[in-house]
């Protein structure tokens, strides 16, 4: 789906990292193993993601990995549970060694074969995104890292998104964002980014900025980029 007036081809394709390259579903067993039910993964992830907005919005930040570990502490207290410390480092551990969707090496490489460098744009440390990207044997096809570190402010906070347009070399409308988060998509849009919703998880909420571009994957996601 192509937005009013059609979008510009990018040069530059940035994918947000976590949720969107690497799922989070496979970190769901260990937030059972905890004592929280299956959807504590969501809330979890939520409770962080509001808090970091939170401490954007004062113009304050912490590392994205201190500020999970907080959450995390704080959705446990809520239903009453307080696991050794022992078993909530085994679950941030494994945020480390998330397998990738399996279709972002070819998302990847439909934008390099056309012509489009990739980046990854994170709310994550650019050193953990390094290990996901190696991990995932991803490295090799993204040119850039851009992390929140860089500004000391999480997206959707405009500054992240000129900082990356800033580091690939190109004005915001030649960067495109790929996400499977609504306010990722509602954020860059607002910075004049190109943007591709991924529809994996939840349909696109009808109160955000509409994306120029929504697919079921990041492999069509890449092919429509692509194709403008």
């Amino acid at each position: 789906m192509f937005g009013l007036g059609g979008p510009k081809r990018p040069e530059v394709v940035a994918f947000d990292i976590i949720g969107t390259v690497f799922p989070l579903d496979p970190l769901r067993p260990g937030i059972v193993e905890l004592g929280l039910p299956p959807a504590g993964l969501e809330g979890w992830f939520a409770t962080a993601l509001r808090d970091a907005f939170a401490l954007s919005s004062a113009g304050d930040f912490k590392p994205f990995t201190e500020v999970l570990k907080a959450a995390l502490d704080t959705v446990l207290a809520e239903q009453d549970l307080d696991p050794p410390a022992t078993a909530k480092a085994v679950l941030l551990e494994r945020m480390k060694s998330l397998p990738a969707r399996p279709d972002a090496r070819e998302a990847f490489g439909t934008l390099s074969r056309a012509g489009m460098r990739v980046i990854a744009l994170s709310n994550g440390a650019a050193a953990s995104t390094k290990l996901l990207l190696e991990g995932a044997g991803l490295d090799d096809l993204v040119g850039e890292i851009v992390s929140v570190e860089e500004v000391k402010l999480f997206k959707p906070r405009r500054e992240v998104y000129e900082q990356a347009a800033r580091r690939a070399g190109v004005e915001a409308g030649r960067l495109a964002l790929v996400a499977v988060h609504p306010w990722d998509i509602n954020g860059a849009k607002a910075a004049g980014l190109v943007t591709a919703y991924v529809t994996a998880e939840r349909p696109f909420s009808p109160v955000m900025r509409a994306p120029d571009i929504e697919a079921p994957s990041l492999a069509e996601a890449a092919r429509a980029l692509a194709a403008l």
